[in-house]
């Protein structure tokens, strides 16, 4: 039954279809107790795009799916002072590896190892009403690939942001409900690594 033609006071079990303000997101690489990152405004969801290779024939052509890429991902948080957002991503960039060159023996460089651990493992969890899990996705060897706090003026009121762009490899989806796919088996994992 589709949710816009249920009566909603003969069941309390029925539930409201997926809302966009209803998520969170955390950081595993944030010290113990501080990986939600409850000062999340925005972000966007996993996205993926699959390449196609074209084969003519006499004055056909036949298209065929090639590899898959998962786009960037924004997240918008706000700046609460604590925890203070620019010192925070200053030091996961630190972590990564960064060093400006500030004398000669500035050697060091980023790497992946060192930016995916710093930022830790990313989770954006849509919930439901009563706060459980919808929808989880989970990004593989995420790191900061771009950073741009706000512009300061005296004629803006809104509460200070940084935005951040995130790249990662791959993200991971689990659901609570299973797929209704013909071809699937009706599973609620999607992208996990194998065991």
């Amino acid at each position: 039954m589709p949710f816009w033609s249920t009566n909603f006071r003969e069941s309390t079990a029925l539930k409201d279809p997926k809302r966009n303000f209803r998520f969170t997101v955390e950081f595993g690489g944030l010290e113990a107790g501080q990986s939600l990152v409850w000062w999340a405004k925005t972000v966007s969801k996993p996205s993926f795009s699959i390449a196609d290779a074209e084969h003519k024939y006499l004055n056909h052509t036949f298209y065929y799916p090639g590899s898959v890429t998962w786009n960037e991902i924004t997240l918008t948080v706000v700046d609460p002072v604590d925890p203070d957002v620019t010192a925070t991503v200053m030091d996961i960039i630190t972590q990564s590896g960064y060093t400006p060159p500030t004398d000669k023996n500035s050697l060091g460089t980023m790497s992946k190892a060192k930016a995916a651990g710093a930022l830790g493992t990313i989770t954006i969890t849509q919930i439901d009403s009563e706060g459980l899990q919808l929808e989880s996705w989970t990004l593989w060897n995420a790191y900061i690939k771009d950073v741009k706090f706000t512009d300061l003026s005296y004629g803006d009121d809104n509460l200070t942001e940084t935005t951040l762009t995130l790249r990662y490899d791959w993200a991971r989806v689990e659901t609570s409900n299973p797929s209704v796919a013909a071809v699937g088996a009706g599973g609620k994992s999607f992208f996990g690594v194998a065991s």
